[in-house]
């Protein structure tokens, strides 16, 4: 009976940390109090949760400037490990591959690879993400990205869009060549048209826990 209470409790303690991770992937920077009330928790209960996982090397304190006056504030963000957590398209053998190029046909061949990787998605892309407004191409597009492992959504920010990717699974891909993320939102602009311009509010490769992109409407 105690084996079977246990196992129960260590579940249960396993789903919450899980939720926990989740949503500070896909939020940000993330208070207890926060996650007590997004996860209807305690403060007790996502205190305990929060020092289990610290203790665990997955999440780590951040202070953040008050809004206000007062002191700054505790936030809490998912470090190395506890993005590893997500998916991340074979990270090792991938960074591997990239050396491999380097030694064998040098940047320059490095640079052909990049380019006939940006011109195969060019075509996925500007087939996929069809529609008669920007918001429809947008919607396609993160679910073009979604389906790719970005974990991409859209959202209203007032008059404008937000195109939000809270994981990146060729991360370490992009560390060691940053060429492989270079031609992203030249593509996102092509995708989205002329009806609107897309810029760069936040880069992984910045230390930004996500990459966002603002997409406002031309003429506004």
């Amino acid at each position: 009976m105690n084996y079977a209470s246990n196992y129960l409790e260590n579940m249960d303690s396993t789903q919450t940390a899980d939720r926990i991770l989740f949503f500070i992937k896909t939020k940000g920077p993330t208070s207890t109090a926060d996650l007590a009330r997004a996860l209807d928790m305690t403060a007790e209960a996502a205190r305990q949760q929060v020092q289990k996982l610290m203790t665990a090397g997955l999440i780590a304190g951040r202070q953040e400037a008050a809004s206000g006056v007062g002191r700054p504030r505790q936030s809490w963000v998912l470090t190395d490990a506890g993005n590893a957590r997500f998916p991340d398209t074979h990270a090792q053998l991938t960074v591997q591959l990239i050396g491999s190029v380097r030694q064998l046909f040098g940047e320059e061949g490095l640079e052909r690879l990049i380019t006939q990787r940006e011109s195969e998605t060019r075509t996925v892309y500007i087939q996929s993400c069809t529609g008669k407004t920007v918001q429809e191409r947008l919607k396609r597009l993160a679910a073009v990205r979604t389906e790719e492992g970005y974990m991409a959504r859209v959202e209203r920010d007032g008059k404008d869009w937000l195109l939000i990717e809270d994981h990146c699974p060729i991360c370490a891909a992009a560390r060691t060549c940053q060429g492989f993320c270079r031609s992203e939102l030249k593509l996102f602009q092509e995708v989205v048209g002329k009806d609107a311009t897309v810029t760069r509010e936040q880069h992984l490769l910045a230390d930004a826990g996500r990459c966002v992109y603002r997409i406002v409407a031309s003429g506004e």
